[in-house]
C-alpha cells in the first residue's frame, strides 16, 4: 500500500504541474472520440470499471476490441447512431501535466457545440480523416478556433492506415490546412500523422511512419507551452453581489464581491465603477474572511471602498487609469448557436459578465464564408452555425473590452427575452488576428 507520505508527495507534485485546458474537433466520422479514448486508454488514465463497461457494450455490439469511442459517447443516442451529439467533458493528468479535455461534436448542427467547448480552451485539437483531406467543417472549426483566439491548433490527420501511411497524403492535407488557418490568423498549427484506432502517434510513436520526426499527441499535449497568468492584464473585477450584513458586528459593512476577470487589486489603489464612471479607492479586500493586500485572477474576493458610491450586480470594477470606454454601440463578429434565425431589428438581451441589458439588433452588415474567407454582405439573417458581423444598439452603456485584449471581458451572449434561449456567442472588436483573408468589403467598410 502507498503510504501518506507517498501520496502527500503525489499530491504536491500533481498540484505543481500546469493545467491544459484543450477541445477536439473535425468532421462526423473523423474519429474524435476514438482519439480521446485511445488517448485516456494508453496514457492510463481509464479506471478498471470503465474499461469493463466499454468492453461488455462492445462485446453486445458485436465488436472484436474495445471500441474506444464509447469511452467518451455517454448518451444512448450516441453510442445508437455511433456519433457525438453533447459536448463531453474529461479530467485527466500524466505526470507532467493536468488536462481538462472538450470532445465537440462533428455534425455540422452542433457546430456550436464547439464554440462552447472551445471558448475556453488554450488549445483546439482538429481532426481529419486522410482518406478525405480538409472539407466544408474542418474549415469551419478553423475558423472558430480563430475567432475564439485558441492560441495553440493541432492538426490530427487520422486513418493514416487507410492510405497506407504515405507520406505525401499526409503532406498534402497539412499545407492546405496551414495555409487556410495562417489566412485566419491562427498564431500556432502543429501537424501530427495518426492513427487513433491503431495507436499510431497517439502516446506511442508510430512504427509505420518513420518519415515523421515530431511529437506524438500526448508529448505535445504535456510541452506546449500555456500561461494562465493573468495577472498583468487589465484589471476587471464584474461585481456579482452587495454584501451588507447590517448585524451589530457589522452594522456599516458594505462588499462587492465577485471573481477576478483578470489582473490584480490593491488596497490604496484607485479605482473606476463602470459604467457611472465613479472613482474612488480601495479601502480593503476580504478573500475567504480574511483581510489581505493584493488579489488576483482568479480569486473570488470582496472589495470595500472609501467612499459610498451606488453599485450593484452587473457594475464593473476597474483600475482608474486602466479603463475600457462604455458604449451602447457594439461591433463584433457572433458564432450564431440558436435554431431560430438571427434577423435586424431583432430585440435581445445582451449579457456581459454579470451585466444583462435590453438590446436591438441594428444590422447584420456581412456573414462569413468559409470557403474562400470572403463575405456576403447584407445577408439579412444569420442561421444556427453561422459565423457573420453585427452592430448592436444597447439600451444602456456597457464596457466591453475588445476579445483580443480578454477572452473574458471581450465575450458576451445574446439572449432571448421571451424563453431566456441563448442565441448567439459575441465577440468584440475585430474578427481575426489578421486581415490577410479574401474580403468583398461593403461600402461602410465592414470586413473580417
Amino acid at each position: 500500500m502507498t503510504s501518506t507520505t507517498e501520496q502527500s508527495a503525489e499530491l504536491a507534485e500533481l498540484s505543481a504541474t500546469t493545467l491544459l485546458r484543450f477541445a477536439t474537433a473535425g468532421s462526423v466520422d473523423d474519429g474524435k472520440s476514438t482519439l480521446v479514448g485511445r488517448l485516456l486508454h494508453d496514457s492510463k488514465s481509464v479506471l478498471t470499471d470503465q474499461l469493463e463497461a466499454v468492453e461488455a457494450a462492445s462485446a453486445r455490439r458485436g465488436q472484436d476490441a474495445p471500441d474506444l469511442a464509447l469511452l467518451t459517447d455517454g448518451l444512448r443516442a450516441e453510442r445508437e447512431q455511433g456519433i457525438t451529439i453533447d459536448v463531453a467533458y474529461r479530467y485527466f493528468a500524466t505526470p507532467r501535466r493536468r488536462f481538462i479535455l472538450a470532445d465537440t461534436p462533428g455534425h455540422v448542427q452542433y457546430t456550436r457545440n464547439m464554440v462552447t467547448g472551445a471558448s475556453t480552451a488554450d488549445l483546439a485539437l482538429v481532426l481529419v480523416d486522410a482518406r478525405n483531406g480538409v472539407v466544408e467543417q474542418t474549415r469551419r472549426h478553423a475558423a472558430v478556433a480563430a475567432l475564439l483566439r485558441v492560441p495553440h491548433v493541432v492538426l490530427a490527420v487520422n486513418k493514416m492506415d487507410l492510405v497506407g501511411y504515405e507520406e505525401k497524403v499526409f503532406a498534402a492535407i497539412a499545407e492546405e490546412f496551414t495555409a487556410y488557418a495562417g489566412e485566419l490568423g491562427v498564431p500556432e498549427i502543429t501537424a501530427i500523422p495518426i492513427s487513433a484506432l491503431a495507436g499510431d502517434n497517439v502516446v506511442e510513436p508510430s512504427a509505420h511512419m518513420d518519415w515523421y520526426g515530431g511529437p506524438t499527441v500526448l508529448e505535445h499535449l504535456e510541452t506546449v507551452p500555456v500561461s494562465h497568468d493573468l495577472t498583468g492584464c487589465h484589471a476587471r473585477l464584474p461585481v456579482q453581489y452587495v454584501i451588507r450584513p447590517q448585524t451589530a458586528e457589522h452594522p456599516d459593512y458594505r462588499g462587492y464581491a465577485g471573481q477576478i476577470a483578470a489582473g490584480t487589486f490593491r488596497v490604496g489603489e484607485s479605482v473606476t465603477v463602470l459604467p457611472s464612471g465613479r472613482t474612488t479607492t480601495v479601502s480593503g479586500i476580504d478573500l475567504l474572511g480574511e483581510p489581505v493586500d493584493v488579489a488576483w485572477t482568479p480569486q473570488s474576493v470582496t472589495l470595500l471602498l472609501e467612499d459610498d458610491v451606488d453599485i450593484s450586480r452587473g457594475d464593473l470594477i476597474v483600475p482608474s487609469g486602466d479603463a475600457p470606454a462604455t458604449t451602447q454601440d457594439v461591433a463584433a463578429t457572433v458564432c450564431h448557436v440558436a435554431d431560430q434565425p438571427l434577423t435586424v431589428g431583432q430585440r435581445v438581451l445582451l449579457k456581459h459578465t454579470t451585466r444583462t441589458v435590453k438590446a436591438i439588433v441594428k444590422e447584420i452588415p456581412s456573414r462569413l464564408t468559409l470557403d474562400d474567407l470572403s463575405q456576403h454582405p447584407e445577408p439579412g439573417l444569420l442561421v444556427a452555425n453561422d459565423i457573420g458581423r453585427v452592430r448592436i444598439r444597447t439600451a444602456e452603456p456597457v464596457a466591453l473590452d475588445a476579445y483580443a485584449d480578454s477572452r473574458r471581458t471581450g465575450s458576451f451572449l445574446l439572449i432571448d427575452p421571451a424563453d431566456g434561449t441563448t442565441l448567439t456567442a459575441g465577440m468584440a472588436g475585430e474578427s481575426f488576428a489578421t486581415a490577410k483573408a479574401t474580403v468583398a468589403a461593403d461600402e461602410d467598410g465592414w470586413d473580417f
